[in-house]
């Protein structure tokens, strides 16, 4: 029995919405009407009705944090012993987000007409990753669905705390930077003019520190307008530069040999990679399969290609250490360990462990580098606001000589 989506104005004369299991969209009608209802628009709920004409962008999609949290609650369920069915239902009435619950509903109704859940969770390909509609087809195969969706809470939790973290670190810089242009914007923009223009009244000769400042004064309040309207149009056309292929291959080959940015990239894919590629073996996919599903999460083309190319290898009858060392995109230790996993036949335990250890280094590497960037940051601005001051200053010190 599909799910429908459906707006409505109620007897008071507001609008509301909802969700409604039936067979036909016009019997979900006839059941609004009967409970007193005027229907305005009612939708079957389904990947493609992202593009209809109501202007609902988003639906079919879901954030990283709705996703670990619903997860989590499906995992809790099975675990206890609910049937699919009540554990599916239960997570969407549990959820107060409407997008969510009506992507759940829908997966509901398909589990009820005969779908596995992994097939069911394929009609929302933007909310479920190729990873989670992969590892929840293994755990469904192998009769382990709780103990896999278990496993699959745990990544999305700390995927989600590590994309969480990286925002929060970022905020105060961001709010730095932001604060340091605009107040040296506003200080050569409104502030100098106003105060040098008194000097050049007395037709007296200004320092050479005071002309320049003057000039960029002078640039800043004449083509500010026009160089942010600039900055704005090229970091428009470099996104769209970044969506050829050749470009963004380029692009990201090129950060990789940024001295502190390539360890950061290389690290952050390399976990992910790791990580998922754990949760996939442990949970019966096989090898070559899950290299190719954890090749997608990786953000870097170059390393992701990389991983694809290893496939190749592999199924060749390379081991995978090997086949990911002739890339050399990888750290030592994760090759190390992944070569220990297959000789020692503990991948899946070799894999996280890589994972973790790459997190930690990530995680204190870019801590290191926001806690030198901050001061750095706050220096820098000292010194060009005394620069400011000191151009104001000089013609006033020299003023005083010439009256003296």
């Amino acid at each position: 029995m599909p799910a429908f989506e459906y707006t409505i104005l109620n007897s008071q004369g507001a609008e509301e919405t909802g969700i409604l299991e039936a067979d036909t969209a016009r019997q979900v009608r006839q059941i609004l009407r009967d409970g007193g209802n005027t229907p305005i628009d009612v939708e079957e709920v389904k990947e493609s009705s992202k593009h209809n004409t109501s202007g609902k962008t988003n639906r079919g999609k879901m954030k990283p944090a709705d996703l670990a949290i619903i997860t989590r609650q499906f995992a809790t369920l099975l675990e206890s012993g609910a049937p699919l069915e009540e554990a599916l239902a239960t997570t969407a009435k549990q959820t107060e987000k409407k997008n969510v619950q009506r992507i759940m509903s829908a997966v509901r109704s398909r589990v009820i007409e005969g779908h596995s859940l992994a097939n069911a969770l394929k009609a929302f390909p933007n909310a479920f990753p190729h990873l989670y509609q992969a590892t929840v087809d293994a755990g469904e195969k192998s009769g382990h669905l709780d103990a896999v969706l278990d496993r699959l809470a745990d990544y999305t939790e700390s995927r989600q705390e590590m994309q969480q973290k990286i925002s929060t670190a970022m905020f105060y810089p961001a709010i730095l930077v932001f604060m340091a242009i605009s107040i040296v914007s506003g200080l050569l923009g409104y502030v100098v003019p106003k105060v040098v223009t008194v000097f050049q009244d007395m037709d007296q000769e200004l320092p050479i520190l005071t002309q320049a400042i003057l000039a960029l004064s002078d640039f800043i309040t004449g083509y500010g307008i026009y160089v942010v309207i600039s900055f704005v149009i090229f970091i428009f056309l470099f996104k769209r530069l970044l969506l050829i292929p050749e470009w963004r291959y380029r692009f990201d080959k090129f950060k990789l040999k940024i001295p502190l940015v390539g360890r950061l990239v290389r690290g952050s894919n390399t976990a992910s990679f790791a990580r998922t590629l754990s949760i996939l073996s442990s949970s019966g996919v096989p090898i070559l399969d899950a290299l190719s599903i954890s090749a997608q999460v990786m953000q870097n083309v170059p390393m992701r290609q990389a991983v694809e190319k290893a496939a190749i290898k592999v199924r060749e009858g390379t081991p995978i250490y090997k086949a990911l060392e002739q890339s050399k995109f990888f750290p030592p230790m994760t090759v190390y360990l992944i070569a220990s996993g297959e000789s020692s036949g503990k991948l899946d335990e070799m894999l996280e462990r890589a994972a973790t250890q790459q997190e930690r280094e990530t995680d204190t590497t870019l801590t290191s580098l926001l806690s030198i960037f901050e001061p750095i940051l706050i220096i820098i601005m000292g010194i060009i606001v005394l620069l400011i001051v000191l151009a104001i200053l000089l013609p006033i010190f020299e003023l005083n000589d010439l009256v003296k």
